[in-house]
């Protein structure tokens, strides 16, 4: 598999919505991907959690990258993180 490098935009987002960087590449390694908005790629995996995430327990969260396949790596441009 290429490279995996995670955009400045997709390294805030992983921060501020509770994700880590390996998650973020293993949902990209393991999970199917998909067509996304303008030409890009996404996938989701989920995860067990288990714990509390802004005052609320939630046993899942699912991590659902933003990607474009370049020729000599994976660029991901953002993540979203679901909770449930």
């Amino acid at each position: 598999m290429k490279p995996i490098r995670l955009s400045k935009h997709a390294q805030q987002m992983i921060v501020a919505r509770g994700a880590i960087e390996s998650e973020v590449i293993e949902a990209i390694q393991t999970a199917p991907w998909m067509p996304a908005a303008l030409g890009r790629l996404e996938c989701r995996k989920d995860f067990t959690y288990g714990k509390q995430w802004n005052g609320r327990f939630y046993r899942t969260k699912q991590v659902r990258p933003i990607f474009a396949e370049e020729t000599s790596e994976i660029i991901v441009v953002t993540v979203y993180v679901y909770y449930f």
